[in-house]
């Protein structure tokens, strides 16, 4: 993923997973400021990547010190444009009862206090098109023992990415957060030597059988920051393993003895030409997803119920790609065309399940059960049935994409069949996360929020939707675009997303972490008008 050069400013850059972004961004030529504790090495590590990457030294538990780093910043540099929070203490791993204030009390003071100084002084400094990234961590997501001071600051700085992505939204500066799962950095290492930290244990905890490494949490920050997550802000993005989708007693995968090699190094790219499978792939979002692998050199099958459209857009790509004439909600019709496909490739590389359909917009006591039976076929079952069929297909390596929506997290009523078809469908892509992790095949959820689609127009062309009071509710006073969702759903499927398993990514300008009280925002603009026109 090539960006356009940035200044970008990682704290905690020393080791871990800061190295791994000073080393990443640095190669994709940004200019790196990179920040760490006095004696870390920080200096003579910006040192030898050379100029004009720069090191400097600052304790982000010391508001002054960060206020100095901000000065010399500006001194060295036109503007910032990313800013990547990074640094962090560990967890202590003793006893609540073993646990001194003053000890609780310094890793908020480095793990909430220090990223929220760093954000607000970036942010004084951003020009719009700005992006503030903070790591965060599944430990902040679910409960463990002996984790107190660090569980507790990092699921503040989960709320904290949320709440400044509303706020700096309209000053168009997005704030996102990736939450890593057990990674092997130096931290870990050091903890399981000193036997607070059990790697076999966490490896078969984990559906994917092992650690993360570094880098993988390091590209999911780089795309978080880049231009193709340009509609993602306040989404806080799980980078786990799977392990968050794991809920029963026993081993989420087989023992395994010792690290596995994709724990310990990067595997080799694959630049093999994929086989991508996209269901309602001829209109809308879907076509715009069939767009973004295609232009990627992958091989297409555009699945859709509108065969002459799936027909129409398989030519217009460059390359050569399938179109089928595809009811998702009949299971022969699904059987039948997987057969071919498999007679014909002989794999599947990646399913995208994007065919959907929405009940219609009337009250729950007007609606009849079969209308209900309809869009749950689709939606639910449908994305089901195809998901088997692929599974049967993939190899390890395999991904599968569901298309999702906001409304599984806040449901829209009357829409009372497509919310529920949504929660199950996210449902879905937990469960094969945690089944499907040990043999080697991802899945994930793409939550789309209100994208410029022809039925959004036809909508609000009835008088059924209104797009101006849409626009205020959304944070970044806008709708998105397909092409927003293409690249979140190309990321996803991406060698870039390898430790992504189960997790939702939402695309939908903020919309799910706005919690307060009127609007979000007062940006709304000709896009409203132009989607209704």
């Amino acid at each position: 993923m090539k960006l356009a050069a940035r200044t970008v400013i990682i704290t905690g850059a020393a080791g871990g997973i800061g190295r791994a972004l000073v080393d990443i961004l640095a190669a994709d030529g940004d200019t790196v400021v990179a920040v760490d504790l006095p004696g870390s090495g920080v200096v003579e590590l910006a040192r030898d990547l050379g100029s004009p990457h720069v090191g400097l030294e600052c304790d982000v538990s010391r508001e002054k010190d960060m206020l100095s780093l901000f000065g010399q910043v500006e001194a060295r540099f036109a503007q910032i444009d990313v800013l990547i929070n990074n640094a962090a203490v560990g967890p202590t791993m003793d006893r609540i009862i073993d646990t001194a204030v003053d000890t609780f009390r310094r890793g908020v003071t480095v793990n909430l206090i220090g990223p929220f100084v760093m954000a607000r002084e970036a942010a004084r400094r951003m020009r719009p098109g700005g992006a503030i990234v903070n790591v965060a961590s599944m430990a902040g997501v679910v409960g463990n023992p002996r984790r107190n001071a660090y569980a507790a600051s990092k699921a503040g700085v989960i709320s904290l990415t949320k709440s400044l992505a509303c706020e700096w939204a309209m000053r168009g500066i997005r704030v996102t957060a990736v939450a890593p799962g057990s990674v092997r950095t130096p931290m870990v290492t050091e903890l399981a030597r000193a036997g607070k930290m059990d790697l076999a244990a966490i490896r078969r905890r984990v559906p994917m059988g092992r650690l993360a490494r570094p880098d993988e949490i390091a590209r999911v920050v780089r795309f978080l920051s880049s231009t193709q997550a340009r509609y993602i802000t306040g989404s806080v993005l799980a980078v786990d393993g799977g392990w968050m989708t794991f809920n029963q007693p026993g081993d989420a995968h087989p023992p395994v003895d010792g690290a596995l090699q994709a724990e310990l190094s990067c595997p080799a790219e694959c630049t093999d030409a994929r086989i991508v499978l996209i269901t309602g792939g001829a209109k809308s979002i879907g076509a715009a997803v069939a767009r973004r692998f295609a232009a990627n050199g992958d091989t297409v099958v555009i699945a859709d119920k509108d065969g002459t459209a799936a027909a129409e857009l398989a030519t217009s790509l460059p390359g050569k790609h399938l179109a089928k004439s595809l009811d998702v909600a009949v299971e022969s019709d699904v059987v039948s065309m997987f057969e071919e496909l498999r007679a014909r490739f002989g794999y599947i590389d990646v399913l995208v399940n994007s065919a959907d359909t929405a009940d219609r917009i009337v009250p729950a006591i007007e609606q009849l059960s079969k209308q209900l039976e309809h869009v749950l076929d689709v939606n639910l079952t449908g994305a089901f049935t195809c998901a088997r069929e692929a599974i049967k297909a993939m190899r390890p390596g395999g991904v599968i994409l569901n298309l999702g929506s906001i409304d599984s997290f806040l449901p829209f009523a009357p829409r009372h069949a497509y919310g529920a078809s949504r929660a199950g469908m996210d449902m879905l892509t937990r469960c094969m996360a945690a089944e499907l992790g040990p043999v080697g095949i991802r899945t994930a959820t793409v939550a789309p929020g209100h994208i410029r689609t022809p039925a959004l127009a036809q909508l609000a062309k009835a008088g059924r939707i209104d797009l101006a009071a849409i626009g205020r509710r959304i944070p970044m006073g806008r709708m998105g675009r397909p092409e927003d969702v293409a690249d979140a759903s190309f990321f996803l499927a991406s060698s870039d997303a390898s430790y992504i398993n189960g997790s939702i990514l939402y695309v939908d300008g903020g919309w799910t972490s706005f919690g307060d009280a009127g609007n979000a925002s007062e940006l709304y603009d000709e896009c409203f008008a132009e989607a209704a026109g």
